[in-house]
């Protein structure tokens, strides 16, 4: 049997190519891809960034965000990780060795030995390492979560970005019923951190974005945000973001989620906002952006937590296709846009756009 997938030959160079579909071993299994999402890394990727930082090389099969059935697994795959023939599964992106010293102190997802399903080269073994593709190989060791039934594969394919929503607002920050939560940035990632937060019991949510990402502040309303400020459009009467927002909240917040990128001022926001003793999330990369302006001493006097995240711990998926699965909120709002597996590009491209919140490939999609 062959195998389609897209296949990136260098910086902003994909092909579609075929490939022979392997016979699985015993610690194994065959997905047949259902849906792929696309995020921000992926454009990352395509312009060539992750390759020149060293996190992927060519030629590589990109896409790491994989829901797919189980059309054949390994006698040791079936009991390790109870799933079967049939089955609808979301698939983590790093497979860990479960050996080296990180592993073994559980910090799996900074493994020293990782295979990375996306960001691993085709001139290894099969080469089925990613979701942009018609079937995936899963390795000894894969992580995988079963979608429960009524959830179909592009919805589940929310699993990631709900996940790290979960895993960055609730596990990291510490949200509990009756909190005051801020989230600065309202793309997937802090759509899905306001939700995480709604679903928590937060007695108040407040969402930021620009003016130009109005209906994904509409969204958040949609989804439990209590209100929503556009930081470059504040009220009248508001001289600056941490007034409007502390207007809008009705005081200090317990925890606040920067998810936004390459916005210093975003850091000084949350601390000016957070209460004493609070949290503050650093989600959102700054591009090795100058934080001499931060207010350190500001830090210090309010005794306040600053907590760095970066992918998503198991717990978190299993929360978000717990609430998919739910129907408590309206979470099928995020996905916005879907494109065949011949038009990568287009979905990766498609994510850059205003309009777009979350993407996925769907290979049998027309």
């Amino acid at each position: 049997m062959r195998a389609r997938a897209m296949v990136q030959l260098g910086p902003g160079v994909l092909a579609e190519q075929e490939f022979d579909v392997p016979v699985i071993g015993d610690g194994e299994a065959l997905l047949k891809i259902e849906a792929t999402g696309v995020c921000g890394s992926d454009k990352t990727q395509l312009d060539g960034g992750l390759a020149k930082s060293g996190w992927s090389a060519y030629p590589v099969i990109p896409g790491h965000e994989p829901v797919g059935r189980v059309v054949e697994i390994g006698a040791e795959a079936r009991r390790l990780w109870g799933v079967a023939e049939g089955q609808l599964v979301a698939v983590e992106s790093v497979v860990p060795c479960q050996v080296c010293d990180r592993c073994t102190g559980g910090l799996v997802k900074f493994c020293r030995n990782r295979f990375s399903y996306g960001f691993t080269p085709t001139t290894f073994g099969s080469g089925l390492w990613g979701g942009f593709a018609e079937y995936l190989v899963l390795r000894p060791n894969t992580r995988v979560h079963q979608v429960p039934e009524g959830v179909e594969a592009e919805v589940a394919t929310l699993f990631n970005p709900l996940g790290a929503g979960f895993d960055w607002t609730v596990r990291r920050g510490g949200t509990v019923a009756g909190d005051a939560v801020v989230v600065l940035g309202c793309g997937q990632r802090g759509l899905a951190s306001a939700v995480a937060a709604r679903a928590a019991g937060a007695d108040r949510v407040v969402v930021t974005g620009l003016a130009r990402d109005r209906h994904k502040l509409e969204i958040a309303a949609k989804l439990g945000a209590d209100a929503t400020v556009e930081v470059d459009n504040l009220p009248d009467g508001c001289p600056d973001v941490v007034t409007a927002v502390r207007a809008a909240l009705g005081g200090d917040a317990d925890r606040v989620v920067d998810t936004t990128p390459h916005a210093v001022s975003a850091i000084g926001d949350a601390i000016a906002l957070v209460r004493p003793g609070g949290v503050v999330v650093v989600a959102g990369l700054k591009g090795g952006a100058d934080l001499s302006g931060v207010d350190a001493d500001a830090m210090v006097l309010k005794a306040i937590d600053i907590r760095g995240v970066v992918s998503v711990e198991p717990w978190g998926y299993r929360q978000a296709l717990r609430l998919l699965a739910s129907g408590r909120l309206p979470v099928e709002l995020l996905h916005s846009h879907t494109v065949p597996l011949t038009q990568v590009r287009k979905g990766i491209e498609l994510l850059g756009r205003s309009d777009a919140v979350h993407v996925s490939v769907v290979p049998g999609a027309s």
